[in-house]
């Protein structure tokens, strides 16, 4: 069964920086539209950023904006969260998600069938 596996992650300080990055397993090649989602304790999943099929789509949560930076490397089938000047509110678990199809990226959790592992993203004050 198709899954993707994700690393990176792990305890910084405010403003530090860390890099998640979720590629499929199992043998699965191409190029997919993906988004990155984080859940906090106690609250919903929450979008954060996707990025279409070929990158030529991007969005992002306003709230991260500026600070986050998605991007994939189509010949690794590998998609990248680059988080900078972290603040302890972004502290949260982060999931990629997909549906291993062409196109745009979904903002709803819903919307995917696929999501990584999750991966704890911890910024101390």
């Amino acid at each position: 069964q198709a899954q993707l596996v994700q690393s990176g992650g792990g305890l910084v300080h405010t403003g530090g920086s860390l890099r998640l990055s979720c590629a499929p397993s199992g043998g699965t090649s191409g190029s997919f539209a993906m988004s990155w989602f984080r859940q906090a304790p106690g609250k919903e999943r929450e979008f954060v950023a996707g990025i279409s099929w070929s990158g030529g789509s991007i969005s992002y949560e306003d709230s991260v904006k500026g600070r986050f930076t998605i991007s994939r490397d189509n010949d690794k089938n590998t998609v990248y969260l680059q988080m900078s000047s972290l603040r302890p509110e972004d502290t949260a678990v982060y999931y990629c998600a997909t549906s291993f199809t062409v196109g745009n990226f979904y903002r709803r959790p819903g919307e995917y069938l696929y999501w990584g592992q999750g991966t704890q993203v911890t910024v101390s004050s």
